[in-house]
């Protein structure tokens, strides 16, 4: 049944005509039906959205035959086709490389957890106050500084191949746990600047409400601050994480038989760089589902700050 304007529809009719409930306590339905207008913006917005889908995808095809042509059409590209894409040494490569992958995630997982544990201790000693605390601020201002400035590669050098040359009793020569130590020297400097930019980041008035309330500082930091800290930092973190996956592959130059060495072993036999492009397209599909995990929580915390949410 159509409801004409100024007029009320019968008592217990739908808006197709039918009755939904007899007598007076039938519920009369709302009659509501979209204006022309609200549907011809949604036609209009849904033509958009398949017209710019299309031109995305001609637009990516396009470019994705440009450059093929390009490459293809290049003078050295059936040496570089037989030097870096030659299947036969990618199938020889394929199952040592995931083997010596296997190792680069389990430094991963270790690496990961020493980082975030040292990291947040130095990021708490360089936001401890007091005078009497200020040579652990210096101490901790100073391992920043040095390690974020010190590049990897030059960090994994000295303590791969300086300790073992120290020949000190009781300390490992494992170039894997050597290889680990330096990563973590490292990426806890960046991890701890993360972590005190997210505490720095709470209103003082956060830790002023927990003291009223009776807690003592240290349960103030532990309770209140640490938590929201920590929340509005697992973007930046997640994405140091990344970054830790990918440089896992420079503890090959200690000698651990990664995914990097082992690609490496079969180019120095080979003389054919396939397995190179074999172990990079590894840890590209490795790193992929970390980072797009990464883009999709910061897109729901963004989300949440937007309508009001816990930051």
């Amino acid at each position: 049944m159509t409801v004409v304007k100024g007029e009320s529809a019968p008592e217990g009719a739908d808006d197709k005509g039918g009755m939904t409930g007899g007598g007076a306590g039938g519920v009369a339905g709302d009659g509501y039906a979209p204006s022309e207008r609200r549907l011809e913006r949604e036609r209009y917005t849904r033509a958009r959205a398949r017209r710019a889908t299309a031109v995305a995808a001609l637009s990516t095809l396009v470019t994705a035959v440009v450059l093929y042509l390009v490459v293809v059409d290049a003078p050295g590209w059936p040496r570089t086709e037989e030097t870096f894409f030659n299947a036969r040494y990618a199938r020889e490569a394929l199952p040592k490389v995931l083997e010596g992958l296997w190792l680069n995630v389990r430094l991963l997982v270790v690496c990961g957890v020493a980082v975030l544990v040292l990291g947040m201790l130095i990021a708490i000693a360089r936001t401890l106050r007091g005078p009497v605390f200020f040579p652990l601020r210096v101490l901790a201002a100073a391992y920043t500084d040095f390690f974020r400035g010190l590049p990897l590669i030059i960090n994994l050098m000295i303590v791969v191949l300086g300790v073992p040359a120290l020949r000190l009793q009781g300390v490992t020569v494992d170039p894997v746990l050597l290889g680990g130590t330096a990563l973590t020297l490292t990426y806890s400097a960046y991890v701890a600047e993360v972590f005190r930019a997210g505490i720095e980041s709470i209103h003082p008035s956060q830790h002023a409400a927990a003291r009223s309330l009776g807690l003592t500082s240290r349960q103030a930091l532990r309770y209140v601050v640490l938590p929201q800290a920590v929340r509005r930092q697992v973007p930046p973190l997640l994405n140091d994480l990344v970054s830790l996956q990918k440089d896992t592959g420079l503890v090959s130059i200690g000698g651990a038989v990664d995914a990097v060495r082992a690609a490496d072993i079969i180019v120095g036999r080979s003389l054919n760089y396939t397995p190179y492009i074999v172990a990079g397209l590894v840890f590209v599909a490795l790193t992929i589902p970390m980072t797009r995990f990464t883009d999709w929580v910061t897109a729901r915390m963004d989300r949440q700050r937007a309508q009001g949410g816990t930051p």
